[in-house]
């Protein structure tokens, strides 16, 4: 949303938010542009008239006082999703849905443009190296989205994906994720048959055809051109990864099999361009990754990574791709539970043989956030009990000291969540240690 603010006042238009609370870089950019709200929370009298259009974001509830302001005035309200999918009504749409991997594939795609000098706009979920905003809205013929399956709003009860009806797309695959709006794997692997179903006529998906529950979607008489990829073939060397495709190799600075995978469906999407598969492979061989999505973090004499992983399918794939990648280290994993889905009781179960790959491996989660979530205790033991081969540490200072204890000669370590570990400084608590 913050991003989404900081472009449109750059096109030139005028500009107001309110949030209950802003944490950084946000608050330090809308700072700087003049758009950070001088007082947090919620004030009807914001709500005015004249205004154009009220974006609404997840965070606001039904009950907002700001919300139910601009419903009494007749506002025009929008979600995120159709305030962008408006505007990009008359550009080419390529959308990347998937419960994994969107926001990796999503910048793979904006790489491979942005490496052949095309002009487009985007919308992807992470901050990337070479572009300033997570936002472009300009008018540009293309756009890029990230589709996320998750609600619009708390108006718009429907997956964000529905409203984008994209010329070409992408799915990564299927994995239950949001139980707390999706409480069955059903209803879950639903919203993607309803998004399959909005495409236009004569659109081209490529979904991963490894993906039993993925490809059952796609049924023969849909006037639409399906297409399955797979993993490309790749090895580990001394020096990295090296993807070979057609017989050519290509020496790649990211590592693990759902990376190449998601490489794999980006080079298919950007051939509806007429970016032939050599210059897609030749862009990605310079791509550098994305923020916390298996970022090497900056410790000298110290190996370690930071990811966005959380669901148990992230989770599973990164742990292996690290295994993989450092055969002969030993690997220390830890991971927080965050999101609503991890946190459930009875999602837990599906984290169970996830970092089995791990010499060593913590699980952590907060019981401050299961109250400021609203969510029930979470017992300790049951956690240990449903996940096996782990430790289960709820302090973050106990954590802390475990992880200082391990040993960095020939070890790997790999932290991966969603949220911020209490505030935890990973790169200062290993520094301590060396």
């Amino acid at each position: 949303m913050h991003n989404l603010a900081l472009e449109l006042k750059r096109n030139g238009h005028t500009v107001t938010g309110s949030d209950d609370e802003v944490f950084e870089p946000s608050k330090s950019r809308l700072r700087e542009a003049g758009l950070l709200p001088t007082k947090m929370g919620w004030k009807a009298d914001r709500i005015t008239a004249d205004l154009d259009v009220v974006i609404l974001g997840m965070h606001a509830r039904e009950d907002n006082p700001e919300l139910q302001r601009a419903r009494e005035l007749n506002l025009t309200i929008q979600s995120f999703p159709e305030f962008v999918a408006e505007r990009s009504a008359d550009k080419m749409r390529l959308v990347i849905a998937g419960s994994h991997g969107k926001t990796t594939t999503t910048a793979m795609v904006m790489h491979i443009l942005q490496h052949q000098g095309m002009d487009f706009d985007y919308l992807v979920g992470s901050k990337l190296d070479g572009f300033e905003l997570m936002v472009r809205l300009s008018d540009a013929p293309i756009i890029v989205i990230e589709g996320d399956e998750y609600l619009s709003s708390a108006l718009d009860l429907n997956p964000k994906f529905l409203w984008y009806k994209p010329h070409v797309s992408v799915i990564t695959g299927i994995a239950w994720d949001h139980i707390n709006v999706f409480p069955t794997y059903e209803q879950y692997v639903h919203q993607f048959e309803r998004f399959i179903d909005t495409l236009p006529e004569a659109a081209a998906v490529y979904y991963y055809g490894p993906d039993q529950d993925l490809s059952d979607l796609f049924k023969p008489d849909k006037p639409i051109i399906a297409e399955a990829y797979e993993t490309p073939e790749f090895r580990v060397t001394d020096q990295g990864a090296v993807v070979t495709v057609n017989g050519h190799d290509y020496p790649m600075q990211v590592f693990g099999a759902h990376n190449f995978a998601n490489m794999q469906g980006a080079v298919r999407m950007v051939g509806e361009l007429e970016i032939s598969e050599e210059d897609a492979w030749k862009a990605l061989s310079t791509f550098k990754g994305t923020a916390r999505r298996l970022e090497k973090m900056n410790i000298p004499n110290i190996l370690a990574y930071k990811d966005f992983a959380h669901s148990p399918s992230k989770v599973k794939a990164t742990v292996e791709a690290v295994r993989s990648m450092y055969p002969e280290k030993s690997l220390v994993a830890a991971l927080e539970l965050h999101t609503f889905s991890s946190l459930n009781k009875d999602f837990i179960p599906h984290y169970n043989g996830t970092m089995n790959q791990a010499d060593r491996a913590f699980v952590h989660y907060n019981p401050h956030v299961l109250e400021m979530k609203s969510m029930p205790d979470l017992p300790e033991g049951y956690v240990q009990e449903q996940l096996g081969n782990v430790q289960v540490i709820t302090k973050v200072e106990e954590l802390k000291n475990q992880i200082a204890q391990q040993p960095p000669e020939n070890a790997v370590y790999l932290f991966m969540s969603s949220g911020n570990w209490a505030g935890t400084d990973w790169v200062e608590v290993l520094r301590k240690r060396d």
